[in-house]
């Protein structure tokens, strides 16, 4: 039988795989002490600016423009509404610039001091809540619609 063989079969092949698994561990634990001899330190370590990053801008929108403009879209709705058909019925609306919608309830015709005017109650959805308000719109003396009262409950 060969050295060789003869190493194999007689037992000699536990010291080996033994001694080799020691040197793997050594071999895989070197990197690791070298990564850590050196220390790793917050105060050491700097910005990327070789890293560019983009974004999309953001729509900017006033509060105050999109309360007006969904103002207007109620008072729009209002006017518009055939409140002898609605018997009651709350009219939807809804604001495709602001994403804001709603439903208008109570909605009642009456003449104050000689004037056609609405009164109303609006609900608000949009993305900073819900709010409802009380509104009341006139004919004005041209023949269009004006919003007299529009404050939140």
């Amino acid at each position: 039988m060969s050295r060789i063989a003869q190493a194999f079969d007689s037992g000699q092949w536990s010291a080996f795989a033994s001694a080799s698994s020691k040197a793997a561990i050594v071999i895989l634990a070197l990197p690791l002490a070298a990564c850590g001899a050196g220390g790793f330190s917050l105060e050491k370590a700097d910005v990327d600016r070789s890293i560019v990053t983009s974004s999309a801008p953001a729509k900017v929108t006033s509060s105050d423009a999109d309360s007006a403009s969904d103002q207007t879209t109620i008072g729009n709705a209002v006017s518009s509404a055939d409140i002898e058909e609605l018997r009651g019925q709350a009219v939807p609306w809804a604001n495709a610039d602001t994403g804001s919608r709603g439903s208008i309830t109570e909605l009642a015709e009456l003449q104050d001091s000689g004037q056609t005017c609405r009164r109303f109650t609006a609900s608000r959805e949009s993305f900073d809540g819900v709010a409802l308000f009380k509104g009341q719109l006139c004919i004005a003396a041209a023949g269009g619609w004006h919003m007299q009262d529009f404050k939140a409950l």
